[in-house]
């Protein structure tokens, strides 16, 4: 039986095996061998998330540090806002502009034609000086009657005051013959009758000289009112009426009325406004020394000083404003110029400027 089985082997025909087979099965062999490593991957990289999350802040270091080495940069952010504000050392610098605290458009009081201008832009004036002439017929007129009847006042009460000196003196003639009755009771009570009326009309004749008077003066004043005045002294800086035109202290509806003569700066007045991060104010105070470089001279240092923080904040912005004053006044600052602030420190010798420990434990303390 065992030589019959194997010629019955000896006969079989030995196929050769697909190569097909032998890929896949080699792909499957390095399919569970890739499988593999992601899994031990995988595990390596939670065991070493949960032993960085328990593990002490001291084994936590060199990553850290690692970081620092290798910032991330972020994506640049472009952000409008009114306040450039960096930190040089221990100094604090802002952007602001020039302002002046006394600015005025001048205008007429009353409504008027233009009949004169006086005043240029870049020109000086000073407080009282006529800067424009409207026409003022109608009021000239009216000042000259008044004047008339102020005269006519007067020269009435003269008349009565005279017709009363004379009723008094014969009253007195009167009481003299009456005691020596060579005067009647009728003519006594008839000089003392008459000299009582010029009396009432003598004070009601004073009553409309002073009436007139008033009515001269207030005439004299709507007179003077033609003729616009400087309120203070400074520059024109605009001018914004031409001779011809019509000036009202309102505006009218048709746009062919003018507001304003010109518009004057005092120069004197010249102080900066700029605004401070409010996470920075605490370190400001009155009397702060600072630098100021305008960007039209970015060479030229002005020094300067604090004047006052504007005890309110700006919601949107975030920040304080705060008044610097510049102790140097020259015609090269002019009003909106840009310009930026470099805090320094307080004034040397200033007795309530707090110290450094003060102002970080008041800092601290914020």
């Amino acid at each position: 039986m065992d030589d019959k089985a194997r010629l019955l082997r000896s006969l079989a025909i030995d196929r050769p095996q697909p190569a097909t087979s032998s890929v896949a099965r080699q792909d499957s062999r390095a399919g569970l061998l890739t499988l593999g490593a992601v899994g031990t991957v995988a595990v390596l990289g939670a065991a070493a998330g949960v032993w960085l999350w328990f593990a002490p802040p001291s084994a936590k270091v060199p990553t850290v540090e690692a970081a620092a080495a290798h910032p991330q940069q972020p994506e640049p952010v472009q952000r409008a806002t009114a306040v450039s504000e960096q930190r040089n050392g221990s100094s604090l610098v802002a952007s602001g502009f020039v302002v002046a605290r006394r600015k005025a458009t001048i205008a007429a009081e009353i409504t008027g034609k233009v009949v004169e201008l006086l005043v240029d832009e870049g020109m000086v004036v000073q407080a009282g000086q006529v800067l424009a002439k409207l026409d003022d017929i109608l009021a000239d007129k009216d000042y000259v009657l008044a004047e008339a009847r102020a005269e006519a006042s007067d020269a009435a009460v003269a008349a009565i005051a005279a017709d009363l000196r004379d009723a008094e003196r014969i009253l007195d003639r009167t009481q003299t013959l009456s005691q020596k009755n060579f005067a009647t009771e009728a003519d006594l009570t008839k000089s003392q009758a008459r000299v009582g009326v010029l009396r009432a009309q003598l004070r009601q004749a004073e009553a409309q000289r002073s009436a007139a008077r008033v009515e001269a003066q207030r005439f004299e004043a709507v007179l003077s009112k033609y003729q616009i005045r400087a309120p203070f002294p400074g520059i024109v800086v605009d001018r914004s009426a031409q001779p011809g035109e019509m000036i009202s202290p309102l505006s009218a509806g048709g746009g062919f009325t003018r507001t304003g003569i010109c518009t004057i700066v005092d120069m004197e007045s010249i102080e900066v406004e700029v605004d401070v991060n409010e996470a920075s104010i605490g370190r400001l105070h009155a009397g702060t020394r600072v630098a100021a470089a305008l960007d039209a001279y970015p060479d030229w240092t002005v020094p300067g000083a604090v004047i006052a923080i504007v005890p309110t904040a700006n919601r949107e912005k975030a920040t304080v404003k705060v008044r610097v004053g510049l102790d140097v006044k020259d015609p090269r600052i002019l009003p909106d110029m840009a310009i930026k602030v470099t805090f320094l420190g307080d004034s040397p010798g200033r007795p309530d400027a707090p110290s450094a420990g003060e102002s970080k434990n008041n800092v601290v303390s914020k």
